[in-house]
C-alpha cells in the first residue's frame, strides 16, 4: 500500500507538472551530512526523539531506501543519493549550476514544503510548491528571509538563534530572546562589528543554513553524479509493477 502511495504521488506530480517543467529528479538524504563535521548537535535531538517514538523508524527507512533503489533501478527518473550531501544541499547545487555556470534560464520547480528552499528563490524561474498543503510558496525578499533565518536558527535543526550557544537544545536550555528590535540592530551591523560572540554565532549559522556554503566537494560531488546518471528507457516498467501487483498503476504507466 505505502509503495502504491508513493508510487501514485509522484505519477500525480510528473502529470501537473511535468510538460511545464520537464524531467524528474529525485534528491534523496546521505545520513553522514557533512554538516555534522562542523556542528556536532546538528539534528541531535530528532535521534532521541525517534527512540521515544512509537514508530518503528528502522523498518521505515530500510522500506524507504528499498523504494529509492527500486526508483533508481526501474525508473526514467534521475535518483541522486551522494555521500555526505542532504537533498537540500543536492537541489540547491543543481540550481546553482543551471542558473550560474550554464546561464540557463530553463523553468525549475522544487517540490517540497522545506521553505529552507526561499533563499533559492533569488534565481529567475525557481518555483516553488508545497505538495502537502497543495500551494505555492512564495517570498517577496528572498535575501532579507535568509539573513533572518540565519539570526532565527532553525530548532527542527538543531540549530540555535544567534544569542544562544551551540548546545542549548541538546541540554534543554531555553534559547535566549531574540526580538524583531534586535534582529533589525543586528542586520544593520557588519559582520566584523557585532561582538566576539555574536559574530561567532552567525557565521555558525550562515554555515549551516546558507546553502550557497555547500562545500566545494561535496558540490562537485552532486554535479558529477548528475552528469554521469544515465538515461534510462521505460522498458522496466511493466515487469515491475507487474512484479509487486500495482495493478491500478499499470493502467497509467504513460504517465509515469
Amino acid at each position: 500500500m505505502l509503495r502504491h502511495m508513493i508510487l501514485n504521488s509522484l505519477r500525480s506530480y510528473k502529470v501537473k507538472f511535468g510538460s511545464e517543467y520537464g524531467k524528474f529528479v529525485i534528491a534523496c538524504d546521505a545520513s553522514n551530512c557533512w554538516r555534522k563535521k562542523h556542528f556536532p548537535y546538528y539534528k541531535a535531538n530528532r535521534k532521541k526523539k525517534k527512540e521515544q517514538s512509537e514508530l518503528d523508524w528502522k523498518t521505515i527507512h530500510e522500506f524507504m531506501s528499498k523504494i529509492v533503489n527500486e526508483l533508481r533501478e526501474h525508473f526514467p527518473y534521475k535518483v541522486l543519493h551522494i555521500d555526505t550531501a542532504e537533498a537540500d544541499d543536492i537541489i540547491a547545487s543543481l540550481v546553482k549550476k543551471t542558473r550560474e555556470e550554464d546561464n540557463s534560464d530553463e523553468k525549475i520547480l522544487i517540490l517540497s514544503a522545506d521553505k529552507d528552499f526561499i533563499q533559492l528563490h533569488k534565481y529567475e524561474n525557481v518555483n516553488q510548491y508545497d505538495p502537502v498543503r497543495k500551494k505555492w510558496i512564495k517570498s517577496d525578499n528572498p535575501d532579507l528571509y535568509l539573513k533572518e533565518h540565519i539570526l532565527k536558527g532553525d530548532s527542527g535543526d538543531g540549530i540555535p538563534n544567534v544569542l544562544s550557544p551551540d548546545n542549548c537544545f541538546v541540554i534543554g536550555q531555553r534559547q535566549s530572546p531574540l526580538t524583531k528590535k534586535r534582529m533589525t540592530t543586528i542586520l544593520s551591523t557588519k559582520i566584523e562589528d557585532l561582538n566576539s560572540n555574536l559574530s561567532k554565532n552567525y557565521i555558525r549559522n550562515k554555515r549551516l543554513i546558507d546553502l550557497s556554503e555547500v562545500p566545494n566537494d561535496v558540490y562537485s560531488k552532486i554535479i558529477n553524479e548528475y552528469n554521469k546518471s544515465e538515461k534510462k528507457d521505460r522498458t522496466k516498467l511493466i515487469p515491475y509493477f507487474m512484479k509487486n501487483k500495482l495493478n491500478n498503476l499499470i493502467e497509467h504507466i504513460s504517465e509515469f
